[in-house]
């Protein structure tokens, strides 16, 4: 009993077949392909500027995760029809358990998109026509190169310039008047040790003697950090 014949009947009885090459090494090469590019990103693009490696994980995993799931369903539609469900899922459970800032979702929604993306990429012959319809390597690699590329350009500091802010509680209510904004601005870059381009003056508490201060700044080191721009101080 050849190959052939032991796939067929292994088909017949249990309802899969023993071994396909042809779809065993499409999914190897899109595996490794969406692999290498969901590493890329969130190593060198989103790690440097947070340094969480727990959402690193979490990118990693659930990207390969959700590629393997879409790449074994069967049939177009259910393809479509999960990926979209996917998506809602996301939309509505945003990690319940925990705040997750909006860089972090961004990713996370990106990888999702990449994974769904490298998972339905594939061809398929029709023998009576003799002929392949579907996506070839070359797109495959294109689509994820410019995924790549809007990660590094939107990650850039040129790209994205005075977009990097903080909250501050400030302990002396009697600089945030407007005619001493020059004072306030020297006193916050003496402490924080920071060029800062511009203030937001918010909430002022007379009885505390506080304010609500935002800065906002051009520093790539700390560009992008979770913490960054939370209003308050964590219980």
């Amino acid at each position: 009993m050849d190959f052939t014949q032991i796939n067929n009947e292994l088909g017949n009885l249990l309802g899969v077949t023993l071994f396909d090459p042809q779809q065993f090494t499409s999914l190897v090469i899109r595996f490794f392909i969406n692999l290498v590019v969901v590493y890329i990103i969130a190593r060198y693009f989103y790690y440097p500027r947070s340094r969480r490696r727990d959402y690193m994980f979490i990118f990693l995993l659930m990207a390969m995760s959700i590629f393997l799931l879409v790449s074994l369903m069967e049939g177009g539609g259910m393809e479509l029809g999960a990926a979209m469900g996917l998506f809602a899922i996301f939309g509505i459970m945003r990690f319940r358990t925990e705040a997750v800032p909006i860089r972090e979702m961004t990713y996370l929604f990106m990888l999702i998109a990449l994974s769904v993306i490298n998972a339905v990429a594939r061809g398929d012959y029709h023998p009576k026509a003799e002929y392949w319809d579907g996506v070839g390597i070359v797109t495959i690699v294109f689509v994820n190169a410019v995924f790549v590329l809007m990660a590094w350009l939107f990650e850039s500091s040129k790209i994205l310039a005075d977009n990097c802010s903080k909250y501050i509680k400030y302990d002396n209510v009697a600089l945030v008047a407007p005619d001493k904004r020059a004072e306030l601005k020297a006193d916050l870059e003496k402490r924080t040790g920071l060029k800062i381009k511009r203030i937001e003056v918010g909430m002022i508490d007379y009885l505390k003697d506080a304010v609500l201060i935002r800065i906002f700044y051009d520093e790539y080191a700390d560009r992008g950090s979770s913490i960054a721009e939370m209003a308050k101080m964590p219980r």
